[in-house]
């Protein structure tokens, strides 16, 4: 069964960091890029992060640059969203996905992600 499972969500002061998690079962991450997407209330979801594999292609979205790091443990299947200075405009459902690494270029849009989690919970609040 394939699926992508996020955790490390939860309640968080401005600037302040967070640590998400993206499980992958089912099939073998190193053939995937990892994109990080997330969705604030009343607003379409947008993708903020993505990264082929350790050391190669990433992208990020402005909002997210010099804040948020993405990394994958392909011998863990997981891979990892590192945010910091965290601000309430952050606050959102945080979704990974996966896409496959024949096709990525570093894109960000969701309509060539394969896989998706659940998604997480991320509330920056004082």
């Amino acid at each position: 069964q394939v699926e992508l499972v996020e955790s490390g969500g939860g309640l968080v002061q401005p600037g302040g960091s967070l640590s998400l998690s993206c499980v992958a079962s089912g099939f073998p991450l190193e053939y995937y890029g990892i994109g990080w997407f997330r969705q604030a209330p009343g607003k379409e979801r947008e993708g903020i992060i993505c990264l082929g594999n350790n050391g190669g292609m990433t992208n990020y979205a402005d909002s997210v640059r010099g804040r948020f790091t993405i990394s994958k443990d392909n011998a863990k299947n997981m891979a990892y969203l590192q945010m910091n200075d965290l601000k309430p405009d952050d606050t959102a459902v945080y979704y990974c996905a996966a896409i496959p690494l024949s096709i990525f270029l570093g894109q960000l849009d969701e309509n060539e992600y394969t896989f998706w989690g659940q998604g997480t919970q991320v509330t920056v609040s004082s």
